[in-house]
Formats: structure tokens, C-alpha cells, sequence
């Protein structure tokens, strides 16, 4: 299955979630590649709809690639082999880094304001794709911890393993697209880019925007 764009798989995804409307849910979307995914999914559900800001550990010397995740409560994710394996030291120097950059995407991206309170919520948690899955995991220990009623994990594209990994400590797992041959997620896409915070800014208004008119409609 192949995406034109994160709208595009945007749509589609919320199609496969329309059932989750009715437990009035959260849609916690990971910055910044799954902002405008999760946006559409926060439409289509009529959800409240915030950021979760959650970093990858990059291996020094192949930053593309990660060994875990932090969220932004220091929840942390480390796969098991890497934990095993890295120096202790290393690993503590890249987390306090990823830590630097969550505060500073939590005052730029969510103006320092704090996450939507999700206690005894049913929690949607998206991402444009899921590759190794580390950043996931740290998003659903920050679930766990600040007590949501029940997570669903859900994205455009996953790996086939990283997609029956999650199911073992989810609720649910929603993926439109598991390919055997899974390499990146960009190869779901015809049209890839990184995605800006100035991008992430602009989608975060329209939400505000879209929410606004639909309150009114409402009245």
C-alpha cells in the first residue's frame, strides 16, 4: 500500500479507527512526522488531539538508526541486545542530549504547555510509520504510567515483527500496511520529506482552527 502524502495516509487511518469515536478518545500524535497524521485522525474522531513528545537514541556514528527512546516523562526504552551491549556512559550521555531536545520541543511545538490529561482515557497513539518501533514503546510507557484506560497504537505502515511486538502490550494495534519486505518507512510514500516544526506549528493551528468551527457548528 502506498501513501501520496501523511494526509493521505491520515484519512485512510482514521477510516480504519471510526469505531474508537464513541469512547470520546485522545489522539497523542509523535512529532514531528506523525503530526499531520494524527491531525486527520483527531478530525475524523471528533478526539482531542495533542502532541507526545518522545525522542530517539541514535547510535553516534548512524544517527538514522536508534538502540531506544525517551519520552517526555523519561520514560525509556531501550532494546533489550542494545542494553546489554552499549556503555553505560554513552547511553546516559545520549539520553541527557534527547532530554535537551524534548524540553526544547515542548516549549517550541506545545508553547511549554503540559500534555492533555489522558488519566482513565482511551488513548490513541500515532505515528506516520513504525520502523524499529523504540520511539512507540516510549510513548506507551508514558501512557501506562499517567494512567490511560486503554492504548491503541496505530500508523499508516510497520514492520510485520514490530506490529505483533506491540500487540503483545497494547490494547489494540491499528496498521493499514505491513509489507514482508518492510525496509524504511518512507518507501510508503510517494511524497517523503522531513517534516519542519514551523510545518508542525501550522498543522497545530488548523487544529485549533477546525475545533473552533466545529464548537460553533455545535451550538
Amino acid at each position: 500500500m502506498i501513501f501520496r502524502d501523511r494526509k493521505d495516509a491520515g484519512e485512510r487511518l482514521a477510516l480504519a479507527l471510526i469505531h474508537y469515536k464513541k469512547e470520546n478518545p485522545v489522539v497523542l500524535a509523535i512529532p514531528r512526522g506523525g503530526t499531520e497524521v494524527g491531525f486527520e485522525v483527531a478530525k475524523a474522531l471528533n478526539a482531542d488531539f495533542d502532541l507526545l513528545i518522545a525522542r530517539k537514541l541514535p547510535f553516534p556514528d548512524n544517527p538514522e538508526s536508534g538502540f531506544g527512546a525517551i519520552a517526555e516523562d523519561g520514560s525509556l526504552y531501550i532494546i533489550p541486545y542494545y542494553a546489554q551491549i552499549l556503555d553505560p556512559k554513552l547511553v546516559e550521555a545520549i539520553v541527557e542530549y534527547q532530554k535537551d531536545e524534548i524540553v526544547r520541543r515542548i516549549e517550541v511545538l506545545r508553547g511549554g504547555r503540559p500534555i492533555t490529561q489522558i488519566a482513565g482515557r482511551t488513548v490513541i497513539l500515532v505515528d506516520d510509520g513504525i520502523a524499529m518501533g523504540s520511539t512507540m514503546h516510549a510513548a506507551i510507557e508514558f501512557c501506562k504510567h499517567h494512567g490511560a484506560s486503554k492504548i491503541v497504537v496505530a500508523a499508516p505502515v510497520a514492520s510485520p515483527r514490530v506490529k505483533a511486538e506491540l500487540e503483545n502490550i497494547v490494547d489494540d494495534v491499528v496498521v493499514l500496511s505491513t509489507p514482508y519486505d518492510f525496509m524504511a518507512v518512507a518507501d510508503a510514500y510517494e511524497n517523503w520529506y522531513d517534516v519542519s516544526d514551523e510545518e508542525v506549528l501550522s498543522i497545530m493551528r488548523s487544529w485549533q482552527e477546525w475545533k473552533l468551527r466545529h464548537t460553533e457548528q455545535s451550538l
